[in-house]
């Protein structure tokens, strides 16, 4: 069996994010709960962007965040999306390409949904509220996966926001036969709408069936996907069924479990908290990005929780300053 010639290749929603500030009122007025994510058809965000005000635009999408976090930290990184040929589609591409990462995935032609957008709102407290219209990256299929590109990583990393839609969530499970046929890992962030009714138990099939290697949740979602309420006892009915799990927990920290090992660790030290957006996708883009150089699952963790510390101090889901530097691999 060759060896990799990636680190990572990750599979999600190709999204480009529209960041703007708001106050409480403004997400009164929209009915939209502070803090949550919802999708909405592609007229309702058309309405939402209009009301918005002075708004930043940059690609996006809960995996490509962690590929351009893994690209930042020196590490080899692809990633699968679906965009359409239009300008958010161009914008999408040019960031990947110059960030670094590996984006080869073909736009779709004229008739095709537009490509996906994720309208953020961030109240002064530095809560975001997600709106996404995914568009066409919910029209990726197994038939526009690069096997050869999946076969070629040592990790494969898959996003549960994609895993709802019948055509992306058949891809991804294509994705995993292919990666664990060529003796490759597969890492799922479980996202919180894989926690919806309807689509849990989809996922629970699939790690009961040893289908991921290594799970991220946070501890909302550990507790939605387990039914329980006590965080040790959740992290032990999880911990059996995936042999390395990750789980963050916001101001108090991380924990992984592995081989019969765990690992607390509080918080990175914060400078200033501005936006919460992209905390966990950097989380993960450090601890895979260590755990690709070979380091222990205590600097995983540390790697993670430091450049989830770097996104949440400016606007926007992106790394702006040296993460090679601060996290020192």
């Amino acid at each position: 069996m060759s060896s990799p010639s990636l680190d990572i290749v990750a599979i999600g929603d190709a999204i480009v994010d529209v960041i703007a500030t708001c106050d409480e009122a403004f997400l009164e007025a929209h009915r939209l709960p502070k803090g949550s994510m919802q999708l909405l058809a592609p007229e309702a965000a058309e309405r939402l962007y209009a009301d918005m005000g002075s708004a930043r635009e940059t690609s996006g999408g809960s995996a490509a965040n962690t590929m351009a976090g893994v690209a930042a930290m020196g590490g080899a990184a692809a990633f699968i999306g679906q965009t359409a040929d239009d300008q958010l589609g161009k914008i999408f591409a040019h960031d990947m390409h110059a960030l670094g990462v590996r984006f080869e995935t073909p736009p779709l032609g004229e008739g095709s949904p537009p490509t996906g957008r994720c309208l953020i709102l961030v109240t002064p407290d530095a809560q975001r509220t997600m709106n996404t219209s995914p568009g066409a990256s919910h029209e990726l299929t197994a038939n526009r996966l690069d096997e050869a590109l999946i076969r070629s990583a040592a990790i494969i990393y898959l996003e549960g926001y994609l895993w709802g839609p019948e055509r992306p969530r058949a891809a991804m499970e294509r994705a995993v036969a292919i990666a664990h046929a060529a003796g490759r890992k597969v890492a799922f962030t479980l996202s919180e709408s894989v926690c919806i009714v309807g689509r849990k138990e989809g996922f629970a099939r699939m790690i009961d069936s040893g289908g991921v290697d290594l799970l991220f949740a946070n501890q909302d979602e550990v507790f939605q996907l387990t039914g329980r309420t006590d965080f040790d006892s959740a992290l032990a009915e999880l911990s059996v069924k995936v042999p390395t799990l990750v789980v963050t927990r916001g101001h108090a920290g991380a924990t992984a479990l592995e081989n019969g090992e765990r690992i607390d660790i509080p918080a990175a030290p914060l400078t200033k908290l501005v936006d919460t957006t992209g905390a966990g996708d950097l989380f993960a883009a450090g601890f895979l990005t260590a755990r690709c150089k070979g380091f222990d699952l205590q600097r995983q963790l540390w790697t993670g929780a430091i450049a989830a510390a770097e996104v949440i101090s400016h606007f926007g889901a992106r790394p702006e300053a040296d993460l090679k530097k601060l996290v020192a691999l």
